[in-house]
């Protein structure tokens, strides 16, 4: 996420700095406030383009920032930061009254303008204070996990309106004279490249070309909160690497879904996810689809792929529940050709492994690759996995590949901090796009 924020954050404030380097010198508290003004809302609109570019899932920059999912994170924290900067904008802007009571007018800057142009700025402004408070809403209902997601999605679908409203309010109040430096050039860009992001998103081009239609061919219900589903996408199925994910609609009315690819890629066409019951929708999937219908799917997307790995650090591969999907797709792959199987501990958590069946698929999965060393960890038998057991088992550099709860993730990365081998990379990926 930081590979993009931090360097946009600057090149932001440094083109800021280098235009007011330029001009006349500050001084007085109204100039404070006029740039503390322009800055902030420079800010916000800076980084709300940037999150509707990223939300065009742009397939180029997944290898450089790690995955689709690495890409979605730097677009809910650039959308999360454009608000941030939105409401101090909004705070400077309502402070006008307080300076001016303590300082006076004495330094205030007021431009007059042609009577198009004023009104245009009017009217800019009005817009951008009522987007603004559309904006508040929209973080405070996103941030808020209870707020289902079907109705969530819906709303979601106008953030590309209120962007546009609010790049009318931008581009009408920016400074005249900032259009004649390099830091209009980057506000041009910026609004223009977020302008068409808007447009394709409300044309529902977003995705669009990596979409197929295929049908249900297979519904099994291995576990009673776990439901297999097998599609059959056709020959159009660009093939797909093990770890990786899709985006699939069962029903248009409910939207899209992102789900682990649970099967290798054999090139028929077919493909499998193992769906865990974790929403309104997904409880009790296998009675609300049936075998035959149609299904869309948008993909494959994603960089959890034991490809990438560091060959000279020992493997340490974390399942934790649902969070296995990805490692039976890897096992899967590695059955199926002749390239050489890594040496790595697997280990996979859950709750009771006497009732999961994931525990029997994975010995035999297992049972063919004798560098595979598979750990289960059954929390019920007092079993849970612990950075201490990672530190024991491991050699002296080990790359992490994990995919579970969030928790036990955050509670394993910390815990290695002070692990006596040296952690090469710890992979993890964010499934939480909302």
């Amino acid at each position: 996420m930081m590979r993009i924020i931090l360097p946009f954050l600057a090149l932001v404030s440094g083109m800021w700095a280098w235009n007011l380097s330029a001009g006349p010198g500050a001084g007085s508290p109204w100039t404070v406030y006029d740039q503390g003004l322009l800055l902030s809302g420079l800010l916000s609109i800076a980084f709300m383009s940037l999150a509707m570019m990223l939300a065009l899932r742009p397939v180029w920059l997944e290898r450089p920032l790690g995955g689709l999912d690495q890409i979605y994170l730097t677009h809910k924290w650039a959308g999360i930061l454009a608000v941030v900067f939105a409401a101090a904008h909004w705070l400077i802007e309502m402070g006008d009254d307080v300076i001016e009571s303590i300082f006076g007018e004495a330094g205030k800057f007021d431009q007059d303008y042609s009577g198009f142009i004023d009104a245009m700025r009017d009217a800019a402004e009005e817009v951008g204070e009522f987007a603004v408070y559309l904006l508040f809403a929209m973080l405070v209902i996103t941030l808020w996990r209870k707020f289902p997601y079907k109705y969530w999605r819906y709303l979601h679908r106008g953030t590309p309106v209120l962007y546009l409203l609010l790049a009318f309010h931008a581009a009408w109040l920016t400074p005249l004279q900032w259009w004649q430096q390099p830091i209009g050039v980057l506000m041009a860009i910026l609004l223009l490249g977020g302008s068409i992001a808007s447009g394709l998103s409300l044309a529902g081009r977003v995705g669009r070309r990596r979409q197929l239609c295929g049908r249900v061919t297979a519904i099994k219900t291995p576990a009673r909160d776990v439901t297999e589903v097998t599609c059959h996408m056709g020959p159009a199925w660009r093939g797909h690497r093990a770890g990786q994910f899709a985006f699939v609609t069962f029903d248009s009315m409910e939207g899209a879904h992102p789900f682990t690819l649970a099967s290798a890629d054999r090139a028929n066409g077919t493909v499998t996810f193992l769906i865990k019951s974790l929403g309104d929708y997904t409880r009790n999937l296998s009675q609300k689809i049936s075998v035959g219908q149609t299904v869309k799917i948008e993909g494959p997307y994603g960089r959890f792929n034991f490809d990438r790995r560091n060959r000279k650090s020992h493997q340490v591969w974390i399942a934790g529940g649902i969070g296995v999907t990805p490692f039976l797709a890897w096992l899967d792959e590695l059955d199926g050709c002749t390239a050489t199987v890594p040496e790595a501990d697997l280990h996979y958590c859950t709750r009771n492994a006497d009732q999961d069946p994931m525990v029997d698929r994975l010995r035999v999965l297992c049972s063919d690759f004798s560098g595979i060393n598979l750990e289960i960890h059954d929390s019920s038998k007092g079993q849970a996995l612990s950075a201490d057991k990672l530190s024991t088992n491991s050699r002296s550099a080990a790359e992490v590949w994990f995919c579970g709860p969030t928790g036990l993730g955050q509670a394993i990365r910390k815990g290695l901090r002070g692990a006596p081998f040296r952690l090469t990379r710890f992979h993890k990926e964010a499934f939480q796009f909302r």
